[in-house]
């Protein structure tokens, strides 16, 4: 008997719609002959089920389900496809953990650890892995200059400490810039995290729950058109994405491994895809992402690709994955 799929998009934050882009992505590729599968879109004002037609089903928020016609849908599984808030950082997934229904992420508090790149750099610290030099603040703190370009230097980064998709982040290149960057970072999050630049080759690295083992993917070259990998670079065609990346063999082997590292020590499952800077052949992590990008602009589908994986396989091992645990 095939299995009901709840496949969630939207969300509560700027990543709406490219959320919504990666779950249709999932729904035209997942297996037909084992999953009947529902789009499901949360947003602040509605969770509806959306069927071919466009034509809205409420859910019933007491179990997850919908009713269509006279049909009560009852879900086996989710597919977590929500970028930020409340898919990426955990929260929805705590309420499926309290009704009972599997998902395809990682546990809720290793969703919520992860969104935080503060918190989640405070760890991976602690177990010798390579960052940049960082200054966290909350709104509403004093903010001294000059006393953030001693410690970090110029350029620097400004980002939100829980956003994705680079909302919200600036790359300063003097004092006057500081200010306008923090403003910006603000409109996304309440805390913002500042980090010195490293300048070196960027890669992003996927690592996957793939059956029953950690699997590393084909590891991915980022070259920005702009100044850096911003939402243009990453969603309007502004960079180059070179899957394999060209790095030499050395580097490939030490950051495959730390990577793998880094997925271990943070206890996570399910996707994840993470990003490095080498300085002096030294991979610096600078975060990860749980509800990676789907899109057909998205990394980790050329990732995957890459390996011989095919999208549909992949989906059907998340769910797989998901319904044994």
């Amino acid at each position: 008997m095939k299995k009901n799929i709840a496949i969630i998009m939207g969300g509560y934050s700027s990543e709406v719609e490219i959320s919504i882009k990666s779950g249709n992505v999932v729904y035209k590729n997942l297996d037909s002959n084992k999953y009947n599968a529902y789009r499901v879109l949360i947003l602040k004002e509605k969770w509806v089920l959306v069927d071919e037609n466009d034509t809205e089903y409420p859910i019933d928020k007491n179990d997850f389900s919908a009713t269509i016609n006279t049909t009560k849908i009852i879900f086996d599984c989710v597919f977590n496809a929500i970028h930020g808030t409340p898919g990426e950082n955990g929260i929805i997934l705590g309420y499926f953990d309290l009704i009972g229904l599997n998902h395809t992420s990682a546990p809720a508090y290793q969703m919520a650890l992860t969104f935080n790149k503060r918190d989640t750099l405070s760890v991976v610290s602690k177990y010798g892995i390579a960052t940049a030099t960082s200054i966290y603040l909350n709104k509403g703190d004093k903010i001294n200059t000059q006393e953030i370009i001693k410690k970090v230097g110029l350029p620097c980064f400004i980002k939100p400490n829980n956003a994705g998709s680079s909302f919200g982040i600036s790359k300063a290149h003097s004092e006057k810039e500081i200010l306008p960057a923090i403003e910006k970072a603000y409109q996304e999050d309440t805390e913002i995290l500042i980090e010195s630049f490293l300048e070196g080759t960027e890669v992003t690295v996927g690592v996957i729950n793939y059956q029953g083992k950690i699997k590393v993917l084909p590891i991915t070259e980022i070259v920005s058109e702009n100044d850096f990998f911003d939402y243009e670079a990453k969603y309007l065609g502004k960079s180059k994405e070179i899957t394999p990346a060209r790095i030499n063999k050395q580097q490939e082997e030490k950051v495959r491994e730390i990577a793998k590292k880094v997925y271990q020590i943070l206890n996570m499952s399910g996707f994840s895809r993470s990003e490095y800077i080498f300085v002096n052949d030294e991979p610096h992590f600078l975060e990860m992402n749980t509800v990676p990008g789907l899109t057909e602009a998205s990394i980790l589908p050329q990732q995957v690709n890459q390996d011989g994986i095919s999208l549909t396989d992949l989906f059907s091992n998340a769910i797989e994955t998901a319904l044994k645990n």
